[in-house]
Parts: C-alpha cells; sequence; structure tokens
C-alpha cells in the first residue's frame, strides 16, 4: 500500500451559501453549507474544507457562526478559510469548532504571520493556501496570486511555498488557474513540483473531473486530494472514488482517520 491519501470535498462560501465557479469567476449557487457538510461525512470523506472565498477582498473575517453550525454536523477534520489575517481570529475559528485554518493573503502579505500562527495553534492546524497561474517567465513557471486570485504579486509560486514550509506549515494548498473549476484534471506538473520541494503535505485542488484526476494527483504526490463541483453536483460519488483509489493501491482515510 502507498501512503495514505485523505478525499477533501470543500465548500466554497459566499454570503452564507456553498458557491462553485470557473477559473475563480462565474460563480454560482451550490446549497446550503450545513447539509452539503452533513451529507459528504455520510458519504465517507475524509477531511472537509471551508472556505469564505470573498472575506479577505471584502476586508472581513470569517463568519464564525457558518463556521459553528458546520461544524456541528461534521464528523471528520474539519478546515476553515478566509479571512484569518491575525491569530487571534485564527483562534477564533478554531474554537468555532474548526480543526485547522487556512490563510493565503494574509500570510503572503505579513510573512511573520506564519510563524505566529504555528506558535500559537501549533503545526498540525495550520494550512498555507497559494493561488496561482502559469507565468514561463518565473523560474518555476507559476506566479502567485493573492485576494481570491485577483492580484498578480509577480513572486515565484515554488519559491514562496519554500518559504512557507520553511515556517513549519504542515500542509500547503495550491490551486491552479489555469485548471480551476474546468474539470480537465489538476495541475499535475505544480503538484509534482510542489511535493518534490517541500516536506508540507500536498493539497491538489483545481480541475478534477474524474476519479482518473484524483489517481493521477495522488501519483504525482498529492497527500489531500481536494474537489468541489464534482461532488456538488454528484458527478462523482465518494464511496465510488474511495473504492477505486483502494483498488489503485491507495490507502484512503475513512471518516474516522485523521485528516
Amino acid at each position: 500500500m502507498k501512503e495514505a491519501i485523505t478525499i477533501m470535498p470543500c465548500l466554497d462560501m459566499r454570503e452564507g451559501r456553498v458557491v462553485k465557479g470557473v477559473r475563480f469567476v462565474d460563480i454560482q449557487d451550490a446549497g446550503d453549507p450545513v447539509e452539503c457538510a452533513r451529507a459528504y461525512c455520510q458519504a465517507g470523506a475524509g477531511a472537509l474544507a471551508l472556505l469564505d472565498i470573498t472575506a479577505t477582498v471584502e476586508g472581513r473575517p470569517t463568519m464564525l457562526d457558518v463556521v459553528r453550525r458546520v461544524a456541528a454536523v461534521t464528523t471528520v477534520p474539519f478546515t476553515v478559510g478566509g479571512g484569518i489575517a491575525d491569530p487571534a481570529h485564527a483562534e477564533a475559528v478554531i474554537k468555532a469548532g474548526a480543526d485547522r485554518v487556512s490563510t493565503s493573503s494574509a500570510v503572503f502579505r505579513t510573512p511573520r504571520l506564519m510563524e505566529e500562527l504555528v506558535g500559537t495553534l501549533g503545526p498540525d492546524r495550520v494550512t498555507v493556501a497559494i493561488d496561482v497561474d502559469r507565468n514561463p517567465a518565473l523560474p518555476s513557471g507559476y506566479e502567485v496570486y493573492i485576494d481570491g486570485g485577483r492580484t498578480a504579486t509577480g513572486v515565484d509560486a515554488l519559491e514562496w511555498a519554500k518559504r512557507v514550509d520553511g515556517c513549519g506549515v504542515s500542509v500547503i494548498l495550491p490551486t491552479s488557474r489555469a485548471t480551476d473549476g474546468a474539470r480537465t484534471g489538476y495541475d499535475l506538473p505544480l503538484i509534482r513540483a510542489l511535493s518534490s520541494a517541500v516536506s508540507a503535505r500536498i493539497v491538489a485542488s483545481g480541475g478534477a473531473g474524474t476519479m482518473e484526476h484524483f489517481l493521477q494527483a495522488a501519483q504525482a504526490g498529492a497527500a489531500i486530494l481536494l474537489a468541489a463541483s464534482v461532488f456538488h453536483y454528484q458527478i462523482i460519488d465518494i464511496p465510488a472514488l474511495t473504492s477505486f483509489l483502494r483498488q489503485s493501491g491507495y490507502h484512503v482515510a475513512g471518516p474516522a482517520g485523521a485528516e
């Protein structure tokens, strides 16, 4: 058996509702977060993510009331991101029921925040998300974007990931604008580059459309397989995906497994 992997449905939220877009735009409603979370846990997901996708650009913290309601029905490790800009708010999100916080733009603008979060919460409670787009002018071919994928930074994504890893962050969640929501497969070169360069676990995010895409991401080095629309719209069944990955030689963490 290869190293254990985790299937992680992602609830992208706006105004208290689950939404889904394509390449960070064309946002459509996809349901109630509490009902989605309950259904995914019952279906056998190994972890769950909730991302308040407009909190940062709207200059507000994550909606703690939604976190509490989702946490009340969630039976697997639960990551929450969006608008987490200081240790105090991160602690409030954990107290509201999250197992882990995810942050992106705030730590990019203030890198010392990573050390503060790791020091306050511990490395097992911190994920750093990195939105990227392809840029052949940079050494890795990928550029970091912030503000929900809206703002180019000119910074090489691989170099930023190494800096994140050096702060002790245990999970890195890259999402490629080139593949996000397109259902044509994850950005495998990005996953391979990151997984070979850092010790943190890599989350495959953005682009899953078939069960084979999840397998390819695991083969590329991803430890956590995140997807949204294929689960929200019942294109892929989580029990069937779990069976497929196990038949392919992977141990898949179940509801009782750690993220």
